[in-house]
């Protein structure tokens, strides 16, 4: 049975990846902060399985800022595969707490690949690593941007995986580790935390509808992104450390759509008019805004056999669906 260790394993796609990694029969590990009130609703779900995959999720304490607990746990552990998805991953905030997000996303990623060395050179054993790569790398290039686009960075949070980006290439070229860089666009689902715009749209629908709130407030709507559906894009994240060699590999729908397009598409869904609900608030807007994301997938087509098949019309669809359901509307 193999043994993955996921860091980030609470949030959307760890949660998403802890499922597809216990369906392929891996024993899981999942790395979490200790903070005064729990946030694994995403994954609570799984120790409560008929088929019994919740005895193969084990979670740990840990903390992408304790570089000791990491190495604690790859040794305890020994995993063969480790995805790393920890990260303070919000752009907004980013320019907020810079220093902290340079520390734990960027250096937080420092922090593993140093353990992996560690445990490779003492043990002789190897450990495939995942890092979870973003589009916002590339921020102000033109679209659309591929594995050989050069990044142009516009936020802490995009400099910060700018930075871990390299240093995986780096620990892969210079210590010959099985390190990659999966380069993941936008993708969204209805477990995509409430302060992203796209969940933040579908939640204010709900909360209008059930009477809680009559506006939404939002920043920026011109900004294109790419967007995609956040369950396909975690078997990519597996794809690539089952793949021959490691390779860095953009990953995205090949389409790019407003925030204004996704606001219109579910307002509509639920039979509202957006026009009549949506404040444009300038402290939602960025200091620098980053203004269209494309991916160009033609890598992980052809090497891969990867290639997102959920339409933005659905993503939004099933989005609005599941917060009007949480709030009992249908």
């Amino acid at each position: 049975m193999k043994k993955a260790l996921v860091t980030g394993i609470t949030g959307q796609d760890g949660s998403y990846l802890a499922e597809l990694l216990l369906e392929k029969g891996y024993e899981v590990h999942g790395i979490m902060r200790r903070a005064s009130t729990f946030n694994t609703h995403r994954i609570e779900h799984i120790y409560q399985d008929p088929h019994d995959l919740g005895r193969r999720l084990h979670l740990h304490y840990g903390d992408l800022a304790d570089a000791s607990t990491i190495r604690k746990l790859i040794y305890k552990i020994q995993p063969e595969e480790i995805y790393h998805l920890g990260a303070q991953s919000h752009v907004k905030v980013s320019f907020e707490i810079p220093e902290s997000t340079a520390n734990i996303t960027g250096l937080g990623t420092l922090r593993i690949l140093e353990a992996i060395r560690d445990y490779e050179e003492h043990t002789g054993k190897k450990v495939k690593f995942y890092q979870a790569s973003s589009s916002e790398m590339f921020g102000g290039a033109p679209p659309p941007q591929s594995e050989t686009t050069p990044f142009y960075p516009k936020s802490p949070y995009a400099a910060a995986k700018a930075f871990a980006f390299y240093l995986t290439r780096n620990y892969r070229e210079g210590y010959n580790m099985f390190a990659v860089n999966g380069i993941l666009f936008n993708h969204e689902s209805p477990r995509r935390g409430e302060t992203f715009v796209t969940r933040k749209i579908t939640r204010g629908i709900a909360r209008i509808k059930a009477g809680l709130d009559k506006k939404v407030y939002l920043g920026n709507l011109e900004s294109k992104r790419d967007w995609g559906y956040a369950p396909e894009y975690v078997e990519a994240m597996w794809r690539m450390l089952q793949h021959p060699t490691p390779e860095d590999f953009v990953i995205g729908t090949g389409e790019t759509h407003s925030v204004q397009e996704f606001v219109e598409a579910a307002f509509a869904h639920a039979g509202m008019n957006w026009k009549d609900h949506v404040v444009i608030d300038e402290r939602y807007y960025r200091p620098t805004e980053v203004d269209v994301l494309l991916a160009d997938t033609t890598k992980a087509k052809q090497k891969l056999g990867w290639e997102a098949k959920t339409k933005f019309n659905d993503i939004v669809k099933i989005m609005v669906d599941a917060d009007l359901k949480r709030h009992r509307i249908v």
